[in-house]
């Protein structure tokens, strides 16, 4: 089946620090690149080279040219990021010397997809596929909604967490991509726990602790694999993509989980976001390595 991501597709801007900067400090950087980003694109490059068949749903403005560039070289087609007024999304990332980051995002184009253009994509999609949205974008509760009604399976990342928008999304999906603060923030919200979050299928991941899933009476554990972070933007999307490409290629839950895994500890010890997500070649040399 094909994994329609309705996604943000941004143009990252990553300074290699020390460390983060303390209120009122200025910091002189030790690295400075521009890369392909935004939570939607991670994940839709994730799920195509794990083997999915992919379609990214997005905009770009009149600036969006190289990153258009940059998503076809992936191999994803341009023909559903539409040209919008706004101005292209942008990331702006730190990164410290333990690989960590902090980042901020502008919305942009990412925040004015037209609505007739989700409804093309909507109508282009058939029965038993996969819609995935993320919290970076316009049109995600109507597009899953309209979604859910056609027939398809209905994924949602849980991020950039707000409580409000997971609300308004979760009677719609199927299943709900979180990171451990995310779930445990969102199940203070609802006044349930984590376990109890009201969807059919809950991932969860655990950073270091690897990743856990609850869904269709059973719960499913992975361990992540050590791996010396260089580079942690973009992981989770890593994560969530390749879990979600797996899935749709009818692979065993733990399967599924046990590449995510190891995708993602080969993204984590390179740098960037889009540019840091492995091959699945690549990770298949990792798994016979790490057996």
């Amino acid at each position: 089946m094909t994994i329609h991501c309705l996604g943000s597709i941004n143009v990252d801007h990553v300074h290699r620090l020390p460390h983060f900067p303390a209120p009122g400090e200025t910091l002189q950087d030790t690295g400075y690149a521009v890369g392909l980003g935004g939570k939607g694109t991670n994940q839709a490059i994730a799920a195509h080279r794990a083997g999915g068949d992919v379609r990214l749903i997005g905009a770009v403005g009149a600036d969006g040219g190289w990153a258009r560039e940059r998503v076809a070289e992936t191999g994803l087609s341009l023909d559903a990021i539409a040209a919008v007024e706004a101005a292209t999304g942008h990331a702006v990332i730190y990164v410290d010397a333990g690989g960590e980051n902090q980042i901020v995002i502008h919305g942009g184009a990412n925040r004015a997809i037209p609505a007739a253009h989700v409804d093309a994509a909507l109508a282009a999609a058939a029965p038993g596929d996969w819609w995935l949205t993320q919290n970076e974008t316009n049109a995600v509760v109507e597009s899953t909604r309209a979604a859910k009604a056609r027939g398809l399976r209905t994924a949602h990342a849980c991020a950039p967490f707000d409580a409000e928008a997971a609300r308004a999304v979760l009677p719609h999906i199927d299943l709900l991509a979180v990171n451990e603060g995310e779930a445990a923030a969102l199940a203070t919200h609802l006044g349930v726990t984590p376990e109890t979050i009201p969807v059919p299928a809950l991932l969860m991941t655990l950073g270091a602790r690897g990743a856990v899933w609850r869904g269709n009476g059973e719960t499913v554990a992975v361990d992540a694999f050590p791996a010396e972070a260089v580079d942690t933007t973009g992981a989770g999307d890593t994560f969530t993509g390749y879990a979600l490409a797996g899935l749709d290629a009818g692979l065993p839950v733990a399967e599924a989980l046990r590449r995510a895994s190891a995708a993602a500890a080969l993204a984590v010890a390179r740098p960037g976001a889009a540019a840091a997500i492995p091959t699945r070649d690549e990770v298949d040399v990792f798994l016979k390595e790490h057996a």
